[in-house]
């Protein structure tokens, strides 16, 4: 029974933490193939439920969060020393705002999923880059105008108007999608 105990405590705690060689999809992949908390086949099914590829999935998550399952955006400062709120209200892995996570539990039925859950923020993204390509026109393929429409929304897309920093994550999100495609076509994932 102890033993039982110890392994399931095992298994639970090393959900709780990030990869540790998170610029490379195979190791991240390897590092979390557990029978219940198995990334890769996480990945591979919102690949085929929603047709977004792991490597753009993937790309999405390492920008927003770097596979943090608690990520949260900086706080604001009163007087520049007092913090207080945060910017947004965005969480987990995705960095899923609270009002879109919402929208996203109402339209698939997924009222139990968590944003600190790797399996269901992946989910997440592949639903919303989803909708980006009905919504925005943009093809699945396309790390970087994804990741555009993410970050900025579907009618902040529309409207083009994107910071320099926002340009930049959005390219960061697109050479890692690169990146991450070569190397899982090496290991085989």
């Amino acid at each position: 029974m102890r033993i039982a105990f110890f392994i399931a405590l095992l298994a639970l705690t090393g959900c709780a933490s990030a990869p540790s060689r998170i610029n490379n999809a195979c190791a991240i992949f390897e590092q979390r193939d557990g029978l219940f908390n198995n990334w890769a086949r996480d990945a591979k099914r919102v690949e085929q439920e929603f047709g977004v590829p792991v490597p753009v999935l993937m790309a999405t998550i390492y920008v927003e969060s770097s596979f943090q399952p608690y990520a949260k955006p900086r706080r604001k400062y009163v007087l520049g020393v007092i913090p207080w709120g945060r910017i947004s209200s965005a969480y987990g892995y995705a960095q899923a705002l609270d009002g879109t996570w919402k929208t996203y539990q109402k339209d698939t039925g997924r009222w139990s999923a968590r944003r600190s859950n790797f399996g269901d923020a992946i989910h997440f993204v592949g639903w919303y880059h989803k909708r980006s390509v009905r919504l925005n026109g943009i093809s699945p393929t396309d790390s970087r105008n994804l990741y555009l429409a993410y970050y900025a929304g579907h009618r902040g897309y529309e409207r083009g108007q994107f910071t320099t920093a926002i340009r930049g994550a959005a390219q960061k999100s697109a050479n890692m999608a690169q990146r991450y495609e070569a190397q899982l076509r090496q290991c085989g994932y």
